[in-house]
């Protein structure tokens, strides 16, 4: 777990790059990530919480009945997220948060989303963690990352960016979140993986 410096060096990082983050995923969207976020958003229900909401790219992406909450530790990148609701006519909540002590009850929501974040959380085991803990009993879970590839020669490559990728924004390409969803006792309904295994998404749920 990173002490409180570096969680603020990371809130500084993305602070930084809130204003080029829609481009860059743009172009990730397009040529690697495919419909991942449609995937994730468009069965969520009820009352959502989506972690490392960011500047907001899946807002158009959830149904129009949910009632949804963001966090994110970037108050530059909410500020983003916030003038996209405005323009879409989006309700959504949006708030400052720590993937690691989310501020809410336990068993405040129906869907928890996170897509491209978990990556990118120094402690991606116990942001999984509470979410699970802020999940309704038989509430689910819907994810989407890159992830480790099944590609040796690409393992190799991600292994070398992380060199730079994670002293720098804390970027990890080598995580496997669906194996933490399942030891938490996660039952997993659906999950795909493609792009050499890099990208992989996952619709879990809470048992009741």
């Amino acid at each position: 777990m990173k002490g409180p410096k570096d969680v603020e060096r990371l809130r500084r990082y993305w602070d930084e790059h809130s204003g080029s983050y829609d481009r860059q995923m743009a172009f990730l969207d397009r040529k690697v990530f495919g419909d991942s976020r449609q995937w994730v958003c468009r069965d969520a229900a009820g009352d959502v919480l989506e972690v490392g909401i960011g500047t907001g790219l899946n807002l158009a992406c959830y149904p129009g009945d949910v009632s949804l909450t963001g966090i994110d530790l970037s108050p530059a990148m909410l500020e983003h997220a916030r003038r996209r609701a405005a323009i879409s006519g989006r309700p959504v909540t949006l708030q400052v948060g720590d993937a690691h002590r989310l501020e809410f009850p336990d068993a405040s929501f129906d869907t928890v989303v996170c897509t491209f974040a978990l990556c990118a959380i120094p402690d991606e085991r116990r942001a999984i963690a509470e979410m699970w803990r802020v999940l309704r009993p038989g509430g689910q879970l819907r994810l989407a990352d890159h992830v480790v590839s099944t590609s040796g020669p690409a393992r190799l490559l991600q292994r070398l960016l992380e060199l730079v990728t994670i002293p720098t924004g804390g970027e990890h390409f080598r995580r496997r979140p669906v194996l933490h969803v399942r030891e938490l006792g996660f039952v997993v309904e659906r999950q795909e993986r493609f792009k050499l295994g890099i990208v992989e998404r996952v619709a879990a749920r809470k048992p009741a």
